[in-house]
């Protein structure tokens, strides 16, 4: 009989007419799954094969709009889950009813919860050296209230695993099968190697129940492959050179493929995905994906990860900040020229269209004002601007320091700040644009101000662009930025971040920004609210209408165990 291996996950659930979605499993063998609801909602899709593993993306249809639906696993007609002696709710599928709400067309109201950067939990009973995951007590806390207090969405904004920086579990695990003398070490390997960090991350009890009754949307970050993962030209052709990379990067990209990015996908997106289909055809899939797996990693502009979701009159554009990534160091982008296409085709469909805009981006747009500087010094140092020996030592300096957001991508970063700026300006701009991230282990709610007039023009310098100075928008902008779900962050790198928000950070950027012969960023911001916050940690945005309300949430241990408490609640429209 088969066995339930991984899962389920509910993936995506149907915001336009609320009957529809999907949910992925893994089996221990060859089957058809199925899910079945009470009311006879349901669907069933044979397992697809990828190195030896079972895994299904099952389509549900006929569900109710504006319902709450329980819904079992069944392996070819063997019910699998719930399991017989769970402690927790059943697993229900949450539907919108398109007209039962505020806004234009009854739009309702969108609960999003999201956060990044999440070791796996140690098993039950052993100590945590991190504090309490905050994964872990949102869905002890969501077991236990009324389901009308769980998120619509769950997003998971990078590092959903690190390849990188294993348990000490899965190191014990990985000396079973190979010389850990050998590189990469106590580091993963291969596709193997990565299903078991998803085991150890999914098979938790409570993330395994959160996961199946919460919808999630992923993107990658650096560790879901390697730390710092396209941080430069440089970085790629060293490590290109070595003999063990290119199993590690196809694997990456083949699990990313199979655990995270199938399940963003829309029913009608994966009917009409031609990998997808050939996957699926296939007696054993394996071949077909790395042979993607492996055009992907040779031309960024091969794929595209990144992918938009509107939930009612809320649009969500979650981007790919690694794999599209340009790094000839005199052309550096952070998305490359179609993908930057595409994020602005994307913004300006249908203008007045949605009232909320959510930029998901694993890399932090606005970064406390001194990083910001730093990187933008360094990019232009490694760009040439101060000669070839200068050039050396930001490279080193890029890669040591983990210089390689958004600010280290001067071009990118304007072009993002100018699309956004485009975005909330005139007729139709939404109530709030949030750009969502995560990476850097802390939490901050960041505020732009677009000075007005032309950026200054420091003497012997060359003129800032002229794009370089957008207009001040219509809509509240914030930079959102939630991490770690589960980890932590050395003091030093604590006192850095405060620093970077101080008047003396901001004049020691200055400096920076001086000795780059940079012109003054396009746009200003400040930290707003209190923080910056350290610990394990989700943000939650609530949008009904064009109102919207922010809340951060703490795991934090008693002696009754973990709960979330609340350390801002901030309200940021009203309309």
């Amino acid at each position: 009989m088969a066995g339930l291996r991984l899962g389920p996950l509910l993936r995506y659930v149907d915001w336009d007419r609320g009957e529809s979605a999907t949910v992925w499993v893994e089996a221990d063998r060859p089957c058809t799954v199925e899910v079945r609801c009470p009311d006879g909602a349901g669907g069933d899709s044979p397992t697809f094969l990828i190195a030896g593993h079972h895994y299904a993306l099952v389509p549900v249809t006929g569900l109710t709009p504006g319902s709450e639906t329980p819904y079992a696993i069944r392996l070819d007609g063997e019910q699998v889950w719930p399991p017989a002696d769970s402690s927790f709710p059943p697993s229900t599928i949450r539907t919108p009813d398109p007209g039962a709400g505020p806004g234009p067309a009854g739009a309702p109201a969108v609960r999003v919860s999201f956060g990044s950067c999440r070791w796996a939990a140690p098993a039950q009973g052993e100590p945590d050296p991190v504090g309490p995951d905050a994964l872990d007590t949102l869905a002890s806390t969501l077991s236990a209230a009324p389901p009308d207090e769980r998120p619509d969405v769950l997003l998971l904004l990078g590092d959903q695993v690190y390849a990188d920086e294993v348990s000490a579990d899965t190191r014990d695990w990985l000396a079973t099968r190979r010389d850990l003398s050998k590189d990469p070490g106590a580091e993963v390997a291969d596709y193997e190697e990565y299903t078991h960090l998803y085991y150890e991350s999914w098979l938790d009890p409570e993330v395994r129940w959160l996961l199946s009754t919460v919808p999630s949307c992923m993107v990658f970050d650096d560790h879901d492959v390697i730390d710092d993962w396209n941080t430069s030209e440089a970085w790629q052709r060293e490590i290109r050179a070595t003999d063990w990379w290119q199993e590690r990067i196809l694997s990456g990209l083949m699990s990313y493929w199979v655990h995270q990015h199938l399940g963003n996908l829309s029913p009608a997106e994966l009917a009409a995905d031609e990998l997808y289909a050939r996957v699926r055809a296939a007696r054993d899939g394996t071949g077909v994906l790395r042979e993607f797996a492996a055009a992907a990693d040779a031309d960024h502009a091969f794929t595209r990860w990144s992918y938009r979701r509107d939930f009612g009159r809320t649009r969500l554009l979650m981007v790919d900040s690694r794999a599209a990534r340009v790094l000839d160091e005199q052309h550096r982008a952070m998305i490359d020229p179609g993908e930057s296409r595409w994020l602005r085709e994307q913004v300006t469909d249908g203008p007045g269209s949605y009232d909320h805009l959510l930029i998901g981006t694993s890399l932090p747009w606005l970064l406390p004002p001194l990083i910001h500087d730093a990187e933008s010094w360094d990019a232009a140092l490694c760009a040439g601007a101060r000669g070839a020996r200068w050039a050396r030592i930001g490279e080193k300096l890029r890669r040591a320091a983990d210089l390689e957001h958004w600010a280290a991508f001067p071009d990118s970063f304007r072009e993002l700040t100018r699309l956004i700026a485009d975005a909330g300006t005139g007729e139709g701009a939404p109530a709030t644009i949030c750009v969502l991230s995560g990476d850097v282990h802390h939490a901050y709610v960041a505020e732009p101000h677009w000075p007005a007039g032309a950026p200054r023009r420091r003497p012997g310098h060359p003129p800032a662009p002229q794009t370089s100075r957008p207009a001040a928008p219509d809509a509240l902008v914030l930079q959102l930025t939630c991490s770690p779900v589960h980890n932590s962050v050395p003091a030093y790198i604590r006192l850095l971040f405060r620093f970077g928000w101080t008047r003396a950070g901001r004049a020691l950027g200055r400096v920076l920004r001086r000795h780059g012969r940079l012109a003054d960023p396009p746009v200003g911001w400040h930290r707003g609210d209190a923080g910056p916050w350290f610990g394990n940690q989700l943000m939650t945005l609530d949008l009904r209408g064009r109102s919207s309300r922010l809340r951060l949430e703490q795991a934090r241990s008693d002696g009754a165990g973990a709960r979330l408490e609340t350390v801002l609640d901030r309200e940021l429209t009203r309309g």
